[in-house]
């Protein structure tokens, strides 16, 4: 009845939790919820101000394929000043949402037969996405004891005359993880060595703790710049996840790949979220270093708690606003009607014994874990480890 590709997509491991949330709310019943990736900030007022503006001015109409040549400059001033990244804005690729220019990404570099290395735990939408193009996703494990850290000898060995693409995600959604200038130079080589395009998901570039720095991997030489397509937007860094604009830096030629792509499928983005994006990236990076400051603050005090937890341990995330704590001391463990065997079965007992919402481990690779979002307010944290606490310490 439906084409092979969407028969073939797995569905995502979190659209239980998801129903059965919902499904308390809709009862009455309060959540604390850790399952969701989004800052809990409102956007800046000022670029509230610009999208206000934008209606007033009339920009509601159709935007060029790849946004406007105003944004996309502008980006590549960002990327310029920020990133020492050298594009002009025929380089770069507005989309509805940074999702969008991955999978443009994607549908424009890879085709049946090709295989896509992605080191594992990932982000749970990346293997479905590369699915859809028809190419195959190969996983290669990190390990937890090196705090997820790439493995370059792992990947290395995962190379084969049919792999398209390498994609890394610094820092890293759910580890936490940012991977080092030497770590991504050796990638960066290996993929120039061997032929491989580099899709760069740098997201959370903003969002990073204890003098840690973000290292754009296209930086480290020509060699890979020319084999890197960043991907990047305004949903993390500038609390405008609703708002749906994404972008893409890479190769002259890819890009207007990409564009014609995107031209087909959806037109331009959101028009005034574009008019909106200019004042994120122009006049926002107080707002910015505010929202650091309380995820750090957030990110120690839930990590220090569930490491006071007996049987948990949890590394430190040095970026993004996640907690991957190894749960796994639990499995074989149970209470009443309550037997947990994985990362799903406990999910499913926090959520229904403490009331608490995070995200099964099984969905991101790693079914050792849970990942806990402290994109939420320190009140709702401390009430949510509570919670939690008190519920493991009944599985026996």
């Amino acid at each position: 009845m439906f084409a092979k590709r969407v028969q073939n997509m797995t569905p995502s491991a979190t659209i239980e939790i998801t129903s059965k949330i919902a499904e308390l709310k809709k009862q009455g019943v309060e959540i604390l919820s850790f399952n969701i990736g989004e800052p809990d900030f409102d956007t800046p007022e000022n670029i509230r101000d610009k999208g206000k503006e934008a209606l007033d001015l009339g920009h509601t109409r159709y935007t060029p394929a790849g946004g406007t040549i105003d944004l996309r400059e502008e980006i590549a001033k960002k990327l310029l000043k920020e990133n020492n990244l050298e594009y002009t804005y025929q380089e770069i690729i507005v989309s509805n949402g940074a999702k969008q220019a991955l999978m443009n990404a994607l549908l424009t570099l890879c085709e049946e037969g090709d295989e896509v290395i992605i080191p594992s735990p990932y982000w749970v939408s990346y293997i479905e996405m590369v699915k859809l193009t028809g190419a195959k996703p190969v996983l290669v494990d990190m390990e937890e004891s090196d705090n997820f850290n790439l493995n370059i000898e792992k990947i290395k060995e995962s190379i084969t005359d049919k792999t398209k693409c390498i994609m890394i995600n610094t820092p890293n959604n759910p580890t936490g993880a940012i991977y080092t200038e030497t770590q991504l130079r050796e990638i960066g080589n290996l993929c120039v060595e061997n032929d491989i395009f580099i899709l760069s998901d740098e997201i959370y570039e903003k969002l990073i703790y204890d003098g840690e720095k973000h290292v754009s991997i296209g930086t480290l030489s020509k060699e890979i710049k020319d084999k890197t397509i960043l991907i990047n937007g305004v949903s993390k860094s500038f609390a405008m996840t609703g708002w749906r604009i994404g972008y893409a830096a890479g190769p002259k030629d890819i890009i207007k790949a990409m564009t014609n792509l995107q031209g087909h499928m959806t037109t331009g983005p959101n028009a005034p979220a574009q008019h909106a994006s200019l004042e994120a990236f122009r006049n926002s990076n107080n707002s910015v270093e505010k929202m650091v400051v309380e995820f750090d603050r957030r990110r120690k005090y839930l990590v220090d708690r569930l490491n006071n937890i007996q049987g948990i341990t949890c590394n430190l995330p040095k970026g993004a606003f996640y907690a991957m704590p190894n749960v796994s001391s639990f499995y074989g463990k149970s209470w009443e009607n309550y037997k947990i065997k994985n990362s799903m079965d406990l999910t499913n007992f926090l959520l229904e014994e403490a009331k608490v919402a995070v995200a099964p481990g099984e969905a991101f690779g790693i079914d050792d874990n849970i990942r806990i979002a402290y994109s939420n307010s320190m009140d709702n944290i401390v009430k949510g480890m509570d919670a939690l606490e008190k519920a493991l310490k009944k599985l026996k």
